[in-house]
C-alpha cells in the first residue's frame, strides 16, 4: 500500500510558451503535486517524511523560474525534483495553463505526468 501527500492549486506567475507576448508578459501556471512515498505515522518527526513546505518551495522555482516553451518541460523539472527528495518512490504533477493563447472559450489547458524513481 502506498501513500500520499497532496498540493493542490499552487500558483505562481512563469513566462512559459513559445510566443513572445507569453515571455514578455508572464501569466499565471497552477500546479498540482501528488507525491507517492511510504508515510511514518507513529514517528512524528518531519524527518521521517517529506515537507510539503520544501515541495511547494520547489515547485514555485520551477514555475518562476528559467523560462521553457512547453508545459511538458515545468512538469518533468517539477518532477525530476520531486524524485529527488528521497522518501518519495513515485510523483504525478499537473501542470495548468488557465491562459493559454487560444481564440476558443475554455476552461484550462493542462499536462499531467507521472514519473517514478524505479524505472
Amino acid at each position: 500500500m502506498i501513500d500520499a501527500i497532496t498540493i493542490t492549486g499552487l500558483t505562481a506567475t512563469g513566462f512559459h510558451g513559445v510566443f513572445p507576448e507569453e515571455r514578455r508578459e508572464g501569466q499565471p501556471f497552477v500546479v498540482d503535486v501528488v507525491l507517492e512515498l511510504p508515510l511514518e505515522t507513529s514517528s512524528d518527526d518531519l524527518a521521517d517524511t517529506v515537507s510539503y513546505a520544501d515541495i511547494a518551495d520547489d515547485v514555485e522555482a520551477v514555475i518562476t523560474g528559467e523560462p521553457r516553451n512547453l508545459i511538458e518541460t515545468v512538469a518533468g523539472e517539477i518532477a525530476e525534483r520531486c524524485l529527488l527528495r528521497g522518501r518519495v518512490d513515485r510523483v504525478t504533477v499537473t501542470v495548468h495553463k488557465p491562459r493559454a493563447p487560444l481564440s476558443q472559450t475554455f476552461a484550462d489547458v493542462s499536462v499531467t505526468i507521472n514519473r517514478s524513481r524505479h524505472v
